[in-house]
């Protein structure tokens, strides 16, 4: 060990939070889950909920994971996609607006058009690059506009001078009609997204994709644009030096724009296939010359966006056994230790999407993990943080977990 500083971990499963299923018995996945990490972290420590989404704003894993990092997004955030560009290196000057730019797959009828997939089906950073290099050099784009292929169906579009304009996130109408939106001709967003179906319909590897029954990437989807944020350091904030770990580009720049070093994980992917103990066992190597680690999975979003219960429960699972187990384990190598896990918000399988309520988190220092004594058991759910009484918000949170023992 390099130093007796304390170590802090903090653990974002994407998306955890659920409302009772009644497949489930009127359980949430996290109500059914195997936990005993989790379950432990609130029984022996403190289990509450934190309010990540200020009144008002959106429910996006981009305002929700900046609270929990302690940054107020009513003062820091400009929109999700330039946090996403600082993580690909993407510089930005002061009249670049980044956009996000999903491949996504609609279903076109003679009277509706159906968001079918926000992911084109959870399309491959091998497909989905093919796909992003033809559109480059096809789409004839004006020299003010510029696309940048990123990770699965995540990419960025950068547009010098952009008009403003009103976007919706594609995870927010799944399986709804959008020929509402799609039919606005006075919207230069809606036009590029057009621009984009018959050269996507027309390419062989959708063609191969339908033929195999996947969904197909036939339009790009632009949303949750903005110009370039200016955080203070976490360092400079809270005194520690850290790092961060996630498969997307979205809290990859955030941790940038703060300072923490973003730390490379094969085989994350973003998904429920994810390299959940490496995750950890990274964070663990990390933190012999570090302080601190904030790891984000972002697989129960990905569930909860599906509607897969059982994907949803396993994904927490794993969570619990090969990135919060492992922490545990690796942590009891240092002097003192401190460990957070957290849902950032709720995605509801019945929903699809986020909600805004305050999600569940639990947290616990060394001394009261290996504290002896008898402790009232407690499963990390829903319910049991509601009937703590505990709602932080702003940097509440985060204070309150630095200062856990």
């Amino acid at each position: 060990m390099s130093d007796i500083k304390k170590k802090y971990v903090i653990i974002v499963g994407d998306g955890m939070a659920d409302y009772p299923i009644p497949q489930l018995g009127d359980k949430t996945p996290l109500e059914v889950a195997k936990t005993p990490n989790m379950d432990m972290l609130a029984s022996k420590g403190k289990i509450g909920r934190f309010l990540s989404i200020p009144d008002g704003m959106e429910p996006g894993s981009d305002i929700a994971n900046m609270s929990i990092l302690g940054y107020d997004p009513e003062k820091y955030h400009t929109g999700r996609a330039p946090i996403e560009a600082a993580s690909m290196g993407i510089e930005l000057d002061c009249a670049d607006v980044a956009f996000r730019m999903n491949l996504v797959c609609l279903e076109f009828k003679a009277d509706s058009i159906i968001m079918k997939s926000h992911s084109a089906g959870e399309i491959s950073t091998e497909e989905a690059k093919k796909l992003v290099d033809f559109l480059q050099k096809n789409m004839k784009l004006p020299d003010n506009i510029k696309i940048y292929p990123g990770v699965a169906y995540r990419h960025i579009l950068v547009w010098k001078d952009a008009p403003s304009v009103k976007t919706i996130p594609p995870h927010d109408y799944l399986e709804q009609d959008l020929s509402w939106y799609l039919s606005d001709t006075d919207n230069p967003v809606v036009a590029l997204i057009k621009s984009s179906w018959k050269l996507l319909k027309d390419h062989p590897l959708n063609r191969e994709r339908k033929k195999k029954g996947l969904y197909e990437a036939n339009s790009i989807w632009l949303w949750g644009q903005g110009k370039s944020p200016r955080l203070p350091s976490f360092k400079d904030r809270f005194g520690l030096s850290g790092g961060i770990i996630s498969a997307v580009d979205l809290i990859k720049g955030l941790g940038k724009l703060v300072g923490l070093v973003p730390i490379h994980v094969e085989g994350a992917t973003g998904y429920i296939d994810t390299n959940y103990k490496g995750k950890a066992q990274k964070a663990l190597e990390f933190l012999e010359d570090h302080d601190f680690v904030f790891i984000h999975v972002e697989a129960p979003d990905e569930a909860g966006h599906n509607a897969d219960i059982e994907g949803k429960i396993y994904a927490i699972e794993m969570i619990d056994q090969d990135v919060l187990g492992v922490i545990i384990d690796g942590l009891s190598s240092f002097d003192d230790y401190a460990v957070l896990v957290i849902s950032d918000h709720y995605t509801p399988i019945s929903k699809r999407t986020h909600t805004a309520e305050p999600a569940p988190f639990a947290c616990a220092g060394k001394n009261q993990l290996l504290n002896k004594k008898d402790s009232k058991l407690l499963k990390f759910c829903e319910k049991e943080a509601i009937s703590s009484g505990i709602v932080y918000k702003g940097d509440e949170l985060i204070l309150s977990f630095l200062r856990c023992s």
